[in-house]
This record gives structure tokens, C-alpha cells and sequence, in this order.
């Protein structure tokens, strides 16, 4: 995390200083800084991806809910990562709608759990 940081704010402090000689750059420092950062982030999600798929053998989950979870914590990252990246290129109406999408995608791909969960709950009281 600490690595995380300090790019965070080396690239804030670099683009401060761009920002009163080359505005655009600022957009392109983002862009390069959010790589890098997704490069470390990928790492994390591998062993995200590896702890779950143990404990699902460990509990016996179904594998189409561990699939759910694992598209939609990417669900989350890129439209969060993408919302971020227009936003500061000054679209933050593109930034909210991509947040937007990325919410309602989520939502859509959730309902499969949300239709067994109710299913179950309609054989327990039945």
C-alpha cells in the first residue's frame, strides 16, 4: 500500500507542476499513474481469485456465485478506474455515467444470486 501511495502522490505533485506549463499532460500523468497502479492491483485480484476459489472448495459454493463475485469486483474497478480517468479530464458527466452503468452492470449481474436466494426463501416457507 505504501508503494500505492507515495505514486498517488509523486503524480499529483508532478501534474501540479505540469499543470501551469502543459495542461494536457496532467491527463496523460493520470492515465500512466492509474496503469502502474493497476499493475499492482491485478496482483492483488490474483490472490483475491485464489483465496476464494479455496475456500469454495473448502465450503462447497457454488462455482457460477464464486464467477458472479469475481466479474463483479471488476465491474467495480474499471468503471470506478474509468469514471475516475474522465473525470479528470474534466467529463465528469461521462465519469457519472460510467459509474452509473458500472452500478446497474453489477446489478444485472447479481440477479442470478438474488433469483436463488428467493427461490430458496419460497421452498422454506412452503
Amino acid at each position: 500500500m505504501l508503494k500505492i501511495a507515495l505514486i498517488g502522490i509523486v503524480t499529483v505533485l508532478v501534474y501540479i507542476q505540469l499543470k501551469q506549463a502543459k495542461s494536457e499532460f496532467g491527463l496523460y500523468l493520470s492515465l500512466a499513474a492509474g496503469l502502474l497502479i493497476f499493475v499492482y492491483a491485478y496482483k492483488q485480484l490474483e490472490y483475491i481469485v485464489e483465496t476464494i476459489n479455496e475456500i469454495q472448495t473448502l465450503i462447497n459454493i457454488n462455482e457460477a456465485y464464486i464467477t458472479i463475485l469475481i466479474k463483479m469486483i471488476g465491474i467495480a474497478y474499471i468503471s470506478e478506474f474509468s469514471s475516475a480517468i474522465c473525470k479528470d479530464a474534466g467529463c465528469s458527466m461521462i465519469g457519472g455515467q460510467i459509474e452509473v452503468f458500472g452500478k446497474l452492470s453489477i446489478l444485472a449481474v447479481s440477479m442470478p444470486v438474488v433469483l436463488s436466494l428467493l427461490k430458496l426463501i419460497n421452498e422454506f416457507f412452503n
